[in-house]
């Protein structure tokens, strides 16, 4: 038995001290993190310490991904356990209060389910879509202790010209670029923008993620007198990509590599996947990049790349501060990303779709006492940490799950491993992400196939190659038998990627940059 396994094997068995047992938790989340990170080698360039650290000493999951590749679903499916397709959660939290009761039944959201076992739960940043909670009156059926939001004074909003999620402020200096150069009707979208600060340019001299780190560190520093579960949630690096000057300066911007991504990369791809790879502005999210300058593209992944490295650095304070902690040897860690981030990658520039760049996250386990670590081949779902922590800790089953324990792949990852995973772009459109594979089913039958060994850029579409066929049956057998309709829905109505496709095929309008 290779030595990583034993080592795993004697802690969940129990060998190691009592407090061992019945481990301390720390919840890790670190949004739109794509797999630009060290060990999963997205982006050679990313500047990733602290991730890199604990990866080396973790079980890594290489091929691990979302059930649906935007916040608020991922989230929801995540920490309740269910997939979208069970729940029909895909996208409003309007419709997940109202359907909560109908849709949990007896089944508990993983906080809670922690909390009745006896641990004390606490909560900061961004754990579900709107920070500690999307449903304001169950927070204390969830945490025992947790973070306010953060305030933004107004001075500093204005720069964000009306955008609503004021955890994810301050924007650049001079306000979006994207306003700035096409003007303020296209403030929807114009998040796409990056820019370094100084302290002045952040409320009271300091980035969210800063105060996040802060508190986290401050827990730790505290007696815990019951086995605790700490979630901290990092902002960064969502949109818009702005982050302390330090950050930046760790990166040349004329040396910054855009991804590779060939000029007929879309005339293979379905117009259901073009019409999701167009994005929120107007002209397109691609061709906003590429019209504003020829070196917009290579500043945005400069910027993404400084917030990777600004929210490492944060990550690195609350580490640091549990190996200097009483819990150093009894706690174990586990750091996920809700979704990946598309940048540039199939012409798209959000996350909210169905290709390997949005459905790919970073997702490591680190168990008491752990020193070495694996890389993990095989495919799995966020939906699979919910039931692993419930092994782990020894909490009582939840009463329904829709993942899988990863404990056989974490004791031994040469574990055979069959189970693809299904990720879920809204209402009935599917990708099935095998070992080597990934085959998508667009809502109107259409289909795209990548043999991942070859092609590990899903550049190539295989769906319409006769010998390919057998593949695309296998896949479809882990296609939904009965897709949840959207909660609050009695029936499906055509929505926003409906009638986009509608009117290219009635006025043969497809823009130019996606044929």
């Amino acid at each position: 038995m290779p030595r990583f396994a034993l080592i795993l094997l004697v802690g969940i068995a129990g060998i190691l001290p009592a407090s061992a047992e019945r481990p301390n938790v720390l919840f890790i989340s670190i949004d739109d993190l794509n797999d630009w990170v060290g060990a999963l080698g997205g982006n050679p360039q990313a500047i990733t310490p602290n991730i890199d650290r604990l990866f080396e000493q973790s079980a890594v999951f290489a091929n691990a991904h979302c059930s649906q590749a935007v916040c608020i679903a991922s989230r929801n499916s995540l920490l309740s356990g269910l997939h979208p397709t069970t729940s029909g959660w895909y996208d409003s939290i309007a419709d997940m209060r109202r359907s909560f009761d109908a849709v949990m039944g007896d089944h508990k959201m993983l906080p809670q389910h922690f909390k009745d076992a006896g641990y004390r739960t606490m909560a900061t940043g961004k754990i579900f879509h709107r920070g500690v909670t999307d449903y304001n009156d169950r927070v204390g059926e969830f945490w025992d202790d947790y973070t306010p939001g953060f305030q933004v004074p107004e001075r500093l909003k204005k720069r964000g010209d009306g955008y609503g999620g004021l955890k994810f402020y301050p924007f650049p200096k001079e306000g979006s670029q994207i306003v700035n150069h096409y003007g303020k009707e296209y403030a929807h979208g114009h998040s796409l923008c990056y820019g370094p600060l100084d302290r002045a340019d952040m409320p009271n001299g300091k980035m969210f993620d800063e105060l996040i780190s802060e508190w986290a560190v401050d827990q730790l520093s505290q007696e815990q007198e019951e086995p605790f579960f700490l979630a901290v949630g990092f902002l960064r690096p969502h949109v818009p990509y702005t982050a302390p000057r330090e950050f930046f300066e760790l990166y040349q911007l004329e040396e910054i590599e855009i991804p590779p991504v060939p000029e007929n990369e879309m005339a293979d791809i379905p117009l259901m996947g073009k019409a999701i790879a167009h994005g929120t502005l107007k002209m397109g999210d691609h061709k906003g990049v590429v019209d504003l300058s020829s070196t917009y593209w290579k500043e945005l992944v400069y910027g993404y790349l400084a917030c990777v490295s600004f929210v490492d650095h944060e990550l690195g304070k609350v580490l640091t501060a549990l190996e200097n902690s009483p819990y150093a040897d009894n706690t174990l860690i586990v750091l996920w990303s809700d979704h990946g981030q598309h940048l540039g990658e199939k012409k798209h520039w959000r996350k909210q779709a169905l290709w390997e760049e949005s459905t790919r996250v970073p997702l490591a386990f680190r168990l008491p006492g752990q020193t070495e670590g694996s890389i993990i081949q095989s495919p799995v779902s966020l939906l699979d940490i919910y039931p692993t922590l419930v092994d782990l800790c020894k909490l009582p089953a939840a009463p329904k799950l829709d993942g899988n324990s990863l404990l056989p792949l974490i004791e031994d990852p040469n574990t055979k491993w069959e189970r693809p995973v299904l990720s879920t772009w809204y209402y009935g459109n599917h990708s099935v992400r095998s070992q080597d594979w990934r085959y998508i089913r667009y809502r109107d039958g259409t289909e795209e196939l990548y043999y991942h060994p070859s092609d590990p850029g899903e550049h190539r579409n295989l769906a319409a190659l006769s010998k390919f066929n057998d593949i695309i049956i296998e896949h479809r057998k882990w296609l939904p038998e009965n897709d949840a309709l959207p909660a609050g829905n009695l029936e499906w109505e055509p929505d926003t990627l409906d009638r986009r496709v509608a009117e290219w095929m009635a006025n043969d309008s497809v823009p130019n940059w996606l044929q």
